[in-house]
């Protein structure tokens, strides 16, 4: 559920800050439907996060002044997105050849995204290791991009 919620209000951020750019009018009504799509998820999502085996937030940090959070997360979910696609694309290759290049680049993915989630760490940005912050986070990111 933690996957779900971050990366679709990551991604609600992004798409409510590009809408505006989009000028064909038919891609833009795609844009609003998926906005829309992702809203609707992420409302039925955090209904289950009071039901979690941890409570909800104990007090949360103040608001970041700039968005080097929103930003490390949005990088940490494409490493994560590299991550799988390569690893399917390992799977599903027969050339030798090409599999060795997408190991590599699966391998380089995988340490890229140890960087990222470390950078974050470090940060307090991601509390991985405690679920109760972790969910106070989801819950907070997903009321900013609901909010946009």
């Amino acid at each position: 559920m933690h996957e779900l919620v971050a990366a679709q209000s990551n991604d609600l951020i992004c798409l409510k800050m590009d809408i505006g750019k989009v000028t064909d009018p038919q891609l833009h009504a795609l844009y609003k439907e998926a906005i829309m799509s992702l809203e609707q998820n992420i409302k039925d999502l955090l209904q289950f996060y009071p039901q979690a085996p941890v409570p909800g937030a104990r007090g949360g940090k103040a608001e970041e002044a700039d968005m080097t959070g929103f930003y490390a997360g949005h990088l940490l979910g494409k490493a994560k997105g590299w991550v799988r696609n390569y690893a399917l694309a390992i799977t599903e290759t027969a050339t030798p050849a090409l599999r060795e290049v997408f190991v590599k680049h699966l391998n380089n993915a995988i340490k890229l995204h140890a960087k990222v989630f470390e950078f974050m760490e470090e940060r307090s940005m991601y509390p991985a290791y405690d679920l109760e912050r972790l969910l106070a986070n989801d819950m907070e990111n997903a009321k900013k991009a609901l909010s946009m």
